[in-house]
């Protein structure tokens, strides 16, 4: 029987308990969606599960901002980061907004005709370069900056994800590229993505940082809490490398100008000598070309799924923050 998972399998949803599946009914109710693999992938790691939804969840969904606007914002960035499952499933949660002409004319490549819409979607693809930017003004008010900002860390995240432990079918047979499946999808999402979603009900599921420990660009909204969450989380993988390779690693990203990274993999470590710094900085810069190989060259028999998935999501991780630390500067309204 085929499976979206690559690398690891995680538990029947229907099997899990405790915050997993408290996650799971969170899902349900606000995305729409029961039980959707880019975080069924994740339930290895509940401590990586929970934020991640709260993220996603307090800045795409409850956050600040058009939901037209912010889907734009994350289909961008999976434009970016070459990631098609989640380009496929933004556009079919454009057609759930009722932006079904927007819709297909992204899904066909081209540019949006409304101006506004078509500078929020450029700006989603240029995120993945840290500071490339430049520091304002943004295609979106200064009030709305935590959702935009959110979403756009929140999917360089889950597409690095997407892409290391998933397929890139998001449908049997990939049968959203149809027109009239990815309509059809979208129309029986509509009801829940045009629904009111209260800011800040995914918190209950975090093991709350610091309110100190909130970027401030979050400007106190819940998406900072969620952010500060996720980031302690993901790092706390850096403890399956060694320090040597902790180093490397971060020294990769310091230097990292958002291209992604020749065919050679010219400059990337060994697998045979540094397979764990290899797994990471792939994760990181190019999740797509993580090969079976790279994961067998890794593997011991002491590392369970909850590791694999820790040490993936410390390597997007770090590539959230090396974009972050360039794009935190005050925004300016247009």
């Amino acid at each position: 029987m085929s499976t979206p998972f690559r690398y690891t399998r995680p538990l029947p949803p229907k099997s899990t308990t405790g915050p997993v599946a408290e996650v799971y009914e969170q899902l349900s109710r606000d995305f729409g969606i029961d039980e959707p693999v880019t975080f069924v992938v994740l339930s290895s790691a509940p401590e990586l599960l929970a934020p991640a939804w709260a993220l996603m969840r307090e800045s795409l969904i409850a956050g600040p901002g058009s939901r037209t606007g912010k889907e734009l914002a994350a289909l961008g960035v999976s434009l970016a980061n070459r990631c098609p499952f989640c380009v496929d499933a933004h556009t079919m949660l454009l057609h759930a907004t009722g932006d079904h002409a927007l819709a297909e004319r992204v899904a066909r490549g081209e540019r949006p005709v409304n101006e506004e819409h078509a500078r929020v979607l450029e700006w989603g693809r240029h995120t993945r370069v840290p500071g490339g930017l430049g520091a304002a003004p943004y295609p979106f008010p200064r009030e709305h900056a935590p959702g935009y900002l959110g979403t756009a860390f929140a999917f360089h995240f889950i597409n690095r994800i997407v892409s290391a432990l998933l397929t890139e079918s998001l449908l049997p047979g990939n049968a959203q590229r149809f027109r009239a499946v990815r309509s059809l999808a979208g129309r029986t999402l509509a009801r829940t993505v045009r629904r009111h979603a209260r800011p800040g009900v995914s918190l209950a599921l975090l093991d709350l940082p610091d309110s100190g420990e909130a970027p401030a660009w979050a400007d106190g909204t819940p998406v900072g809490l969620a952010y500060a969450a996720l980031l302690r989380a993901a790092m706390a993988g850096a403890g399956l490398l060694g320090t040597d390779d902790q180093d490397l690693v971060e020294e990769m990203l310091l230097d990292w100008d958002g291209s992604h990274p020749p065919l050679d993999l010219s400059g990337f470590p060994d697998r045979r000598e540094r397979p764990g710094a290899r797994l990471v900085l792939l994760a990181a810069l190019a999740p797509y070309r993580i090969t079976d190989e790279d994961v067998a060259a890794w593997r011991r028999p002491e590392h369970t799924d909850h590791c694999l998935v820790h040490l993936v999501a410390y390597g997007a991780f770090l590539a959230v923050d090396r974009i972050e630390s360039a794009l935190h500067r005050p925004i300016a309204r247009t």
